[in-house]
């Protein structure tokens, strides 16, 4: 089979390997569709070391169809030929934050992309104590490319749970990438009203995907823009999808009294921001932070686009083999579109 593995930091190649065979418990995958976001840029580049298992096999926004099964399964193992969505990431399931509820934190994380190959292969072996907690089965046959789009999604849903986003919400989403446009749809559908901010060239689908007013003012303009579209209140909620650390003081300016603010997107390692506490204190803001997703909120993103509940396949704009795997990154790489999707089964 074909896999593009992390020869060195900064050099991805395709590379031919043996199909796995699945042992006792493991569930072979024919990958149909994996995603390419920002995180697998910096693995590629050599900017993400920490966690990356030397020659891994990248990607793990992934969706496909169960080829193979070893046996002694554990009941309700899809059965060969289902198509599934595959959670990027199992936990162990007694560390302190799994313990306490927390485990999309787990301190014995395991990651398909990072830790253990990905899916931009041919085939994906999940191991036995993933396939409870990272296999979802469809509600209904769906396009591949969207169906990869559970993993982004599902993170999404874990910060909007923790928001509590609903009808009537002003919500404001800083940052008009794939990520920012996801949580314009959520917040839309929920009922709420959204003001997007970002890039010129994301506006238009920003207002596609949900959102009502959409600007590309920073700084004090869009602070204002922010007062001038809520009556001078500010906004509800606040999301910043941009790993910008101007926007973490921003956000706070934008809240309303009583507001919640959600720094969802990375940081760059040693990034550091200026806010005004007194903002947090007198307006009585909650700031929460908000990592990865729980078994729970990758099953509801599955549901939710093999349903037909939620459409985001406008997100996916370039489609490529696994062959043009370089030019896949390089799309992303240079913004090119929205969201790059890589098909190993077609070429």
């Amino acid at each position: 089979m074909r896999a593009a593995a992390l020869e060195s930091p900064g050099s991805l190649v395709l590379t031919t390997r043996p199909v796995p065979d699945p042992g006792p418990g493991e569930v072979l995958l024919a990958v149909e569709a994996t995603t390419i976001c920002g995180t697998d840029l910096r693995i590629e580049s050599g900017a993400k070391t920490r966690g990356v298992t030397p020659g891994v096999v990248l990607g793990h926004e992934i969706a496909g169809r169960v080829a193979a099964l070893g046996g002694a399964l554990r009941p309700g193992t899809p059965a060969v030929g289902a198509q599934v969505g595959l959670a990027p990431e199992w936990v162990c399931g007694s560390c302190g934050p799994c313990a306490c509820g927390r485990a999309n934190v787990c301190e014995n994380m395991r990651l398909f992309g990072t830790t253990v190959d990905g899916g931009l292969a041919d085939y994906l072996l999940v191991p036995a104590p993933a396939v409870a907690q990272c296999v979802v089965a469809v509600e209904r046959e769906t396009d591949p490319a969207l169906l990869a789009l559970a993993e982004p999604l599902s993170c999404c849903l874990r910060a909007h749970t923790r928001l509590g986003i609903g009808a009537g919400d002003t919500v404001a989403v800083l940052g008009t990438g794939p990520i920012g446009l996801i949580h314009c749809a959520l917040a839309a559908r929920a009922g709420a009203r959204v003001i997007a901010s970002g890039r010129s060239a994301r506006l238009e689908p920003s207002l596609r995907f949900g959102a009502a007013h959409a600007t590309a003012a920073t700084g004090a303009e869009l602070v204002a823009e922010a007062r001038r579209l809520t009556g001078g209140r500010g906004a509800d909620v606040v999301i910043v999808a941009v790993g910008a650390p101007e926007l973490a003081g921003a956000s706070l300016e934008l809240a309303a009294v009583g507001a919640r603010v959600s720094y969802f997107a990375g940081f760059s390692a040693g990034a550091s921001a200026t806010i005004d506490p007194n903002l947090v204190h007198y307006r009585e803001l909650a700031v929460l932070g908000s990592a990865n997703a729980t078994h729970a909120d990758y099953a509801e993103a599955v549901r939710l686009l093999s349903s037909g509940a939620l459409d985001l396949g406008g997100l996916v704009t370039h489609r490529f083999a696994l062959g043009d795997v370089h030019a896949a990154f390089d799309a992303v790489r240079r913004r090119r579109g929205l969201k790059a999707a890589v098909l190993p089964g077609t070429g």
